[in-house]
């Protein structure tokens, strides 16, 4: 099974099969209009602008889950999106990203690119785990979505090559990217 086995609503109720993402470099993320991380949209909007010619894609989408930080409808989040971050890249439906709920594109990322830990060297990373434990320590039990803003990085056969938790700047996985396109 590869991504390209998906289908998945974008942000206007279209379905989108993930198979016309072949052969590209992709980056799935879960991303909210209220988080601290929020901000991330801008620099996942300039590798979007600097890669997108080169067969890179960024796969946007909304999850209201964690502190319903994304609690407005699907045509709130794009305006918000374009309005305030210049978004161009894809956006799909609000969905479920980890539970009983969660889509499957979201329940298979998880399987290939299991939860490896914070880097706690990281200011951001260590008050994200401290919070998660004690507002919601059950998160940190799996292998699960931890918060708003995890990244999945898929190679251009379709295979998820690696995971970045929300504390990771999207500037900060550039060369990541590069070494597969």
């Amino acid at each position: 099974m590869k991504i390209y086995d998906f289908t998945v609503n974008d942000i206007n109720g279209k379905e989108i099969k993930l198979e016309q993402y072949k052969d590209k470099v992709i980056m799935i993320v879960n991303t909210a209009s209220k988080c601290r991380f929020t901000p991330q949209y801008s620099d996942l909007q300039k590798l979007y602008e600097r890669y997108h010619n080169q067969g890179f894609e960024i796969l946007g989408f909304p999850c209201n889950q964690f502190g319903e930080q994304e609690p407005g409808s699907n045509d709130e989040v794009q305006s918000f999106c374009q309005i305030n971050y210049g978004v161009s890249f894809p956006l799909f439906e609000k969905v479920e990203v980890r539970g009983p709920q969660a889509h499957p594109l979201f329940t298979y990322l998880t399987k290939q690119a299991p939860f490896t830990g914070f880097d706690l060297n990281q200011i951001s990373a260590k008050l994200l785990h401290a919070f998660l434990q004690e507002k919601f320590p059950e998160f940190l039990l799996d292998d699960s979505i931890k918060w708003n803003f995890t990244k999945f990085l898929i190679d251009k056969d379709g295979n998820v090559v690696k995971r970045f938790e929300p504390t990771v700047e999207p500037i900060d996985m550039e060369k990541s990217i590069e070494a597969l396109l």
